[in-house]
């Protein structure tokens, strides 16, 4: 009989938060590294996360939580990954042990970007765990919707499906949906994009275009991910499903959506200090718009990026927003 393997979340942000409790359904015990000593103790004492999805009550007898990021690597079988992908290298460094057995699961929204690379790419590179046992997480899942357990769906993506069937089951509920994929790195790549058109139509949003625009956007936002994603990863693949479109789709016009909601702050004129100051949870999407515009600047032909383009020029060349847009407008169809 083999031994139930043992699951552990890395982050103590609104998305791990949620993956926690969605774990929580289905397993005994649960490991949670989080970085800040008084997130650890206030949930020990009160039972919830002080920061995030606060609503969402734990049983803390189920759940082994550390500050030590190697004694929860250590723990489990499973590694699950939710940190901002602007975090990861420094969070990264501090693991000592070796994790090359381990099946690492990214639910990060970005590429590392100390290395350029996707996170299950850096986890095969570094820490040498085998391309099988990388596995990412894909929506469309806002984490506020867990927390109020809304109907929703994620695809587990593994080149083994054994694997990823596994994983799936223990984050099926009553409230979650889940499927699994082989397009491990068609998956990463799009849980990227779509915060950068994320931002784009909140941009959009702030300067005052409506919904006919928005839908003109996200229309193309679509086929510009496929261009990318195809130019990246050449495989089959069929960019209407739920991992691809149905993740831009809530991302681009959620309300729980902090990358639209950066955007949104930018379309009405804050700087983008000052709307990171004011915004308490990072937005991917900012780190995810360098990435992309490397990524694609480093190919021998690039891809057409209109969309990835202007909000480069926005968020890192201090373009005006107004101009830019009025630019866009004239590439899109």
């Amino acid at each position: 009989m083999s031994k139930e393997l043992k699951y552990a979340v890395f982050g103590a942000g609104s998305w791990a938060t949620a993956i926690v409790k969605m774990l929580c359904e289905n397993l005994d015990e649960v490991g949670w590294y989080m970085r800040s000593v008084y997130t650890k103790e206030h949930l020990l004492k009160e039972q919830h996360n002080p920061n995030y999805l606060s609503s969402v009550e734990f049983k803390t007898e189920d759940l082994i939580i550390s500050n030590d990021i190697n004694e929860i690597a250590n723990y489990a079988d499973i590694l699950i990954f939710a940190i901002p992908s602007a975090f990861m290298q420094s969070e990264l460094e501090k693991i000592t042990i070796d994790i090359s057995t381990k099946t690492v699961v990214s639910a990060v929204k970005g590429i590392i970007p100390e290395s350029g690379l996707l996170v299950g790419e850096h986890f095969h590179d570094v820490y040498n765990v085998p391309f099988n046992n990388i596995a990412v997480i894909a929506g469309p899942c806002h984490a506020e919707e867990v927390a109020l357990e809304r109907l929703s769906y994620l695809t587990i993506s593994c080149a083994d499906s054994k694997k990823a069937k596994a994983i799936a089951k223990n984050f099926s509920s009553n409230y979650i949906k889940t499927k699994i994929s082989d397009d491990v790195i068609g998956t990463e790549y799009a849980v990227m994009l779509k915060n950068i058109y994320a931002i784009a139509a909140g941009i959009a949003h702030g300067l005052g275009y409506g919904d006919n625009f928005q839908s003109v956007l996200m229309s193309n936002a679509i086929r510009e991910m496929k261009r990318f994603i195809k130019k990246m990863h050449k495989m089959k693949r069929n960019i209407n499903n739920s991992a691809y479109l149905g993740d831009l789709l809530v991302t681009g016009y959620s309300v729980f959506s902090r990358n639209r909601m950066f955007g949104n702050m930018i379309g009405k004129g804050y700087t983008v200090k000052s709307a990171q100051i004011e915004m308490s949870m990072v937005a991917e999407g900012y780190y995810a718009t360098k990435s992309a515009q490397l990524l694609n600047e480093k190919n021998a032909r690039k891809t057409k990026l209109p969309i990835i383009n202007a909000v480069y020029e926005i968020l890192y060349e201090g373009k005006d927003p107004k101009k830019t847009f009025e630019k866009l407008t004239d590439k899109l169809d």
